[in-house]
């Protein structure tokens, strides 16, 4: 979700104005969720998706006519057996979908979209809120009103400060929700960075985790001991790579606190289990060691030699990822992040 903000951005600055597909709300069997958005650009072309298939298609054909109004609007889909069985669906559902168009011209939604992934790349807490227009009705096009944790403010529109404040108290999710306030609704995005990810090891695994951590919203972070193995040549997608002195470092003091994921993947057994140590010691919501039971079994005995409890090595999760029976870097790393999507979506809720 991060990545469809940060390329509203680039298409801002590059003076392109476009549709911006969101999805108000889904109801039953549906390819997307709420929240979930789509650019429309001027020639056709799209970025992110809303699921694909014949609603997808039916929103880029309304398009066109939204650039050409320069209005907001909804739309509702029935997705019937038909429209399902194009979609690859079992059964049908329901989804609303805002279409809104987003002008390169308007200098305050550069603002916006510059003070978010500002606010992303701080850690601070985000809400976003969008009117939401009534019915079948079009309405200006545009407003968008982002509050920034610590008070920075910028907004195309004026809302009444008890609407907005009722509104900030209802940005208590992860997912975009459509709230009524003051008469009318407003669809109210909490946006943030959804956690960071610490990688520790830069090794064939960890290569492979850092891509998908990315594309699931995961702030990046790769650490080793080898500056030939961590750089940015070789991983351009991470947020933060950097050369340790060595695995036996304080973990707060790269970062680590109650919203990080911790993966130790290094190159060997010595060093996975001086990151664990440390690791331990920290706040992070989720630490995860690779190897074999007959490796963790090993080092926790060595843990609990040097005054660790039981109780304390049962926060690891080791064998790190979910069982699928992987093998290969690239399976392994899917069921690393497909567990920490898991451990996410329980610490967020």
């Amino acid at each position: 979700m991060i990545k469809i903000y940060q390329d509203i951005l680039r298409l801002l600055e590059q003076g392109e104005s476009f549709v911006l597909a969101t999805i108000l709300a889904n109801y039953g069997s549906t390819p997307r969720t709420a929240g979930s958005k789509m650019i429309v650009r001027r020639d056709g072309s799209i970025i992110g998706t809303i699921g694909g298939g014949l609603v997808e298609a039916r929103v880029i054909e309304m398009a066109p006519q939204v650039m050409k109004t320069q209005n907001a609007l909804v739309r509702e889909f029935n997705l019937n057996s038909e429209i399902a069985g194009q979609m690859d669906m079992i059964c049908g559902g329901h989804l609303k979908v805002l279409l809104d168009y987003i002008s390169a011209e308007e200098a305050i939604l550069h603002d916006i979209y510059r003070a978010l992934g500002d606010a992303v790349a701080a850690r601070r807490k985000a809400v976003l809120v969008s009117p939401v227009p009534d019915g079948d009705a079009a309405a200006f096009a545009g407003r968008q009103c982002l509050v920034v944790e610590g008070g920075r403010r910028a907004a195309t529109f004026i809302l009444e400060p008890a609407v907005l404040d009722e509104l900030l108290r209802a940005a208590n999710s992860r997912y975009p929700q459509v709230v009524v306030a003051g008469g009318r609704s407003y669809l109210v995005e909490q946006i943030s960075d959804y956690g960071t990810v610490y990688i520790f090891g830069a090794g064939h695994v960890s290569l492979q985790v850092a891509r998908l951590a990315k594309t699931v919203d995961f702030v990046t972070v790769v650490l080793d001991d080898r500056a030939e193995f961590a750089n940015k040549a070789r991983f351009p997608l991470a947020d933060r790579v950097e050369v340790l002195p060595s695995f036996d470092q304080e973990l707060a003091e790269l970062g680590v606190d109650e919203d990080s994921y911790v993966v130790i993947v290094t190159r060997g057994h010595a060093h996975d289990k001086t990151v664990l140590a440390r690791a331990l010691r920290a706040k992070a919501c989720y630490i995860g060691m690779i190897g074999s039971k007959r490796k963790r079994d090993t080092i926790y005995e060595a843990l609990e030699n040097e005054g660790f409890s039981r109780s304390e090595l049962a926060r690891v999760h080791s064998p790190i990822g979910l069982s699928i029976n992987a093998e290969t870097p690239e399976e392994i790393a899917v069921s690393i992040m497909a567990e920490l999507i898991k451990v996410r979506a329980e610490h967020v809720q």
